[in-house]
């Protein structure tokens, strides 16, 4: 068993034993996230498994604050930014900035694209990069964008 997923595993538990239900809940929504996501893949659970489900979970749970805020939930928004924390723990950091400009600049040179037509030549690029799980890919979008015409 990777060691990520063990790790979110024993957290469940150590949760649990805390009686902090609403940690626990979390977590537990997404090992079963995660446990679904290997059974649709037909893959065994490994770490990138569960880092892209998690970053999943943490991109639905932000898509729905924007919702919430505009409905004055801040009830909700609170509740998904406590989960939001939880998972961001298991996640690596993710690559911006400098490292950023960078790496899609080395993409756009390697695909040779101009034109905001060609983007789809590289996002290719960047998802065949090494780093790529590590990459923010909405940044990466708008930082392409604004380098093509």
């Amino acid at each position: 068993m990777p060691a990520l997923y063990e790790k979110l595993r024993s957290d469940i538990i150590t949760a649990m034993k805390a009686r902090d239900s609403e940690k626990a809940t979390g977590l537990r929504t997404a090992d079963a996230a995660i446990q679904r996501a290997s059974m649709d893949t037909n893959t065994d659970i490994d770490d990138a498994l569960v880092v892209s489900t998690l970053r999943k979970a943490v991109k639905n749970l932000s898509d729905a604050n924007e919702d919430f805020r505009k409905a004055g939930r801040d009830d909700l928004v609170a509740a998904n930014e406590k989960e939001i924390g939880w998972l961001e723990a298991y996640l690596p950091a993710q690559i911006t900035g400098e490292k950023l400009e960078a790496i899609v600049a080395e993409a756009l040179a390697a695909t040779g694209a101009t034109t905001k037509r060609e983007m789809g030549k590289v996002m290719g690029q960047l998802k065949q990069h090494p780093d790529a799980g590590l990459i923010d890919f909405g940044a990466a979008s708008k930082l392409i964008q604004s380098k093509l015409n």
